[in-house]
Parts: C-alpha cells; sequence; structure tokens
C-alpha cells in the first residue's frame, strides 16, 4: 500500500468513484484542515436541539399523565354492574389510544435522517480526513441511543457539539461535548443537584419524599474517558468534587425542573439555584469559583494536563496508524498537543507529516461504518437512510448506539471475527445485485492501484458473473483494512 492508497484509505473515507487520485498525497491531507464544512446543506437541514427536545418534553408529558391515569384508576372503588352499552360507553385509562407512540416516532424517524445526512455527508464530501475526524471525536465522547432519551439528541450532539468545534482547542471541544443536552441526559447530569443547593434546602425544608443528589456520571467519564484517562492518578474523591462543582448544568424545558425553574429555551443552561455552595479541591488544587465558573475552570485544567495529552495522542496514534500505538508517534503527538495547549489542527497535521501511519499498510481493520461508506464511494452506490441503519445493525454497529460512554473499540479483534466477516459477505453480494454492470477489473486496481493482490485479481478475473466479481472486490482483503 503506497501513499496515495493510505491517505485515501487509511486517513480518508476510500476512493471515490470518478476523482482522480491526490498528486501529492500529504498535501492533499492538510489542504482539507482549511475546506473542511462544519455545517453542509444536507446536515444544517436538519433539527436543531430546542425542537428535539421540545418534542421529547411532549413524550415525556405524554408519559406522565398516563402514569398519573393509572394510579387513578387503581384507587378508584370498583364499578357496579353495569349493562353491556354502559360499559362500552366507559372508557379507562387502560383502554385509552396511547399518544406515546406517535410522539415517540418522530423522534425514532428524526435519528434514522440524521444518520443517513451523516452517511451521505461521508459518502460525498471532499473532505473525507475531516469527516474521519469528525467520527473519531464523536466516538470519544460518544452518547449512545439505548438511553431513550437521547434517540432523538444524538444526531444533534454531533452536528453541534463535535462538528464545528474539531478544528478547534480540544479544551473547546471538550466543554461544548459535555455540555451538550445529550451529553447532560445520557450520564444524568441533568438530574444531579446539590443537597446544600438552594433548591435542595427547599426541598428539605418540604420533607419532599425524593431528595435531592448529585450523580457523579458525566464527571467520572470526562475523567476516565474523555481526558485524563484510567490510571492517571486521580481518586474517587476527585471524581466526588468534581460531581459538586459541574451541578447546576443541567438541560432547560424538560422534566419537574421545567416547571419548577423559569427556563424553556431547551437547551444546556447553567441553572445557579441547583449549584452546590463552596470551594472544591480536585487532583490537589483548590476550586474557590463561584457558580459555573468553578466547573470550567476545572475542564480547563484536565485538558491542559499531561495525562490529557498523552490519553488523546494514544488514541489518535491506535486510529491513524496501529491497534498498538507506535511509541514514538505518541510522544510526538503528546509534545505536539502540550506545545499548543491541545490545537486540534497541529494534532492532525503532525500525524500527516509523522512517518509512522504511512508504514505498516493494512494493519488497521475498516470497522463497519466505515467499510459501508467506502463501499458507496467506490461504486457509486446509493443506500437510503432507512437501508443504511439496517445494514449497520446487521453489521454489529448500529449509529450512535455503542451501548458505552467509552464507544466503539478501535481493535481489529472486536471486528473481524468469523460471524461479523461472513455479514459483511451477505451484504456485499446483496449491493452487489444492482451493480452487476459494473466492471470490477477495472474497478479493482483503480482502488488499489498499489496493492492489489494477485489473489484478488486472480479472483475477479475468474468471477461467474460481474455481480460475484464485485461482490469478492467488496470483501477482499484489501476493502476490509485500511
Amino acid at each position: 500500500m503506497g501513499d496515495v492508497e493510505i491517505a485515501l484509505n487509511r486517513f480518508g473515507l476510500g476512493w471515490k468513484a470518478g476523482e482522480a487520485p491526490p498528486a501529492n498525497p500529504r498535501r492533499w491531507l492538510v489542504d482539507q484542515i482549511a475546506r473542511y464544512d462544519p455545517a453542509p446543506a444536507g446536515i444544517a437541514a436538519l433539527p436543531r436541539t430546542p425542537e428535539q427536545i421540545g418534542k421529547l418534553a411532549a413524550l415525556q408529558t405524554a408519559r406522565t399523565e398516563r402514569r398519573q391515569d393509572r394510579a387513578e384508576a387503581a384507587n378508584e372503588p370498583a364499578p357496579k354492574a353495569m349493562t353491556q352499552p354502559a360499559m362500552e360507553s366507559r372508557a379507562t385509562p387502560s383502554s385509552q389510544p396511547r399518544p406515546e407512540a406517535q410522539l415517540l416516532k418522530p423522534l425514532r424517524d428524526s435519528y434514522v435522517q440524521a444518520a443517513g445526512a451523516r452517511m451521505a455527508q461521508a459518502v460525498a464530501t471532499d473532505t473525507p480526513f475531516m469527516e474521519r475526524l469528525v467520527a473519531f471525536w464523536s466516538n470519544h465522547f460518544a452518547v449512545s441511543i439505548d438511553k431513550g432519551t437521547v434517540i432523538g439528541l444524538a444526531g444533534t450532539f454531533e452536528n453541534e457539539a463535535i462538528r464545528p468545534n474539531v478544528n478547534s482547542k480540544f479544551s473547546d471541544l471538550l466543554f461544548a461535548a459535555v455540555r451538550h443536552p445529550a451529553m447532560l441526559l445520557f450520564l444524568d447530569q441533568a438530574q444531579s443537584i446539590g443537597p446544600n443547593s438552594l433548591l435542595g434546602q427547599r426541598a428539605q425544608r418540604r420533607g419532599a419524599e425524593r431528595k435531592p443528589g448529585i450523580n457523579e456520571n458525566l464527571a467520572r467519564e470526562i475523567m476516565e474517558l474523555h481526558t485524563l484517562g484510567v490510571h492517571s492518578g486521580y481518586t474517587q474523591a476527585d471524581v466526588t468534587e468534581f460531581a459538586k462543582a459541574l451541578t447546576g448544568t443541567t438541560v432547560t424545558g424538560l422534566g419537574r425542573l421545567a416547571r419548577l425553574l423559569p427556563y424553556d429555551s431547551g437547551r444546556a443552561a447553567f441553572v445557579e439555584q441547583l449549584h452546590e455552595p463552596g470551594a472544591r479541591t480536585v487532583m490537589g488544587k483548590k476550586y474557590a469559583q463561584a457558580g459555573e465558573a468553578q466547573g470550567r475552570a476545572i475542564l480547563n485544567d484536565l485538558a491542559a494536563h499531561p495525562a490529557t495529552a498523552r490519553h488523546v495522542a494514544t488514541k489518535l496514534a491506535r486510529h491513524f496508524a496501529a491497534d498498538h500505538p507506535p511509541p514514538a508517534l505518541v510522544a510526538r503527538l503528546e509534545q505536539v498537543y502540550l506545545k499548543t495547549g491541545g490545537d486540534l489542527p497541529s494534532l492532525y497535521r503532525a500525524l500527516v507529516e509523522s512517518p509512522e501511519p504511512w508504514s505498516n499498510p493494512g494493519a488497521k481493520f475498516r470497522q463497519p461504518w466505515e467499510w459501508l461508506v467506502a463501499v458507496q464511494r467506490a461504486t457509486g452506490l446509493v443506500i437510503p437512510a432507512q437501508g443504511g441503519q439496517f445494514s449497520l445493525n446487521q453489521l454489529g454497529q448500529p449509529t450512535w448506539r455503542p451501548g458505552s460512554p467509552a464507544g466503539w473499540d478501535d481493535l481489529a479483534a472486536s471486528w473481524a471475527a468469523p460471524d461479523a466477516l461472513l455479514r459483511r459477505v451477505e451484504l456485499a453480494n446483496r449491493y452487489s445485485r444492482n451493480l452487476a454492470t459494473i466492471d470490477s477489473r477495472t474497478l479493482a486496481p483503480r482502488l488499489f492501484p498499489e496493492s492489489l493482490s494477485e489473489g484478488t485479481r486472480t479472483a475477479v478475473a475468474r468471477a461467474d458473473s460481474g455481480q460475484q466479481a464485485l461482490a469478492l472486490l467488496l470483501v477482499s482483503p484489501e476493502m476490509l483494512r485500511r
């Protein structure tokens, strides 16, 4: 695999039919940093977070009302015997049509629409290196639609928090990601209330059954996954103190807080009445700032920490070079991070200029989303949004559904199992039925001008049909790796 193929496949998302290969692969990649459009038309047309929060609020209200109806019905005395017509005319809460399904459908539809727009942008883009980085950072700051409140917000999270900040400082990307409503709801930060906050004290005076409490999920994942990484020196006490500093950051217009507080914007906001007062000590440093400034100061220090530089450098090296990140590349990226204050374009340029990603060809195994995008770019195949999600579900990587804040694994062992390869073979056969007119003997050397193996060339040439030839090419070793 030569430089052109590495630029197209390892840094990019595969060769795009009809495009000439870059004459200067490294320059082609670096130029994409300046040409990147964070809001192309297909993405800009999607619903925004406030609209999605409004839909979610309506769904929550409907569910609350149904629970209340059930509770009231359970407490009603048993009805006297009725005639059949009277019984038919009496409507009970359980016999009423449920509005939740109608309210949930727009959220599900918007998820499919956003996931389809994401894939369509990756297929059509002329800045594939940057689209790969969007996917990389979206996975680094993973949210998952396994949590129902996130289903309508996962797309807005990537489009509003990740895409606009891919070319910024890491601290800006960090703040945008952890403060987006999708993240606040996914990790339960929206319900984190300081016991000694104004609202917490009021609840205690009223003797409320549900006492306000601090939720540590967001604080823990920021330290473990987003910044410092595991085994980096922080303690449980640091997590607790950080969680206290984050109280007050919530999602407006949802749940009980929507009734208690005068906010209805459907966005993230800092609400002073929820913030746990007092100074905090995190990793040996005291933070005496008031309100929102306290959490922001801790985030800034976490972003600047050497352990964060090492953690981010390691993940980038793993994604762009090898499953076992080359130590020299990690050290080089770490130093660039510290020298530039986490400037992301500087890290991208350092990646392109480093020798390690340009060696060890085929070391990285394409994840399902990468493979599906590459297939479409190579063949001109257009997979509708619903069909794309069906295919990714079948391949084991549904969009924005990693099931864990850790995101999808970036190791070949996680994606190259025999049953996973069989599913790719099945899909390749299915896609090839509508692309049988493609001459795979001509396409193969265009896709892999420097690394097409004799085995793949022979298999394609000896195929019984155009459909079989294309299917074999789509699951060839060259196509499965980058």
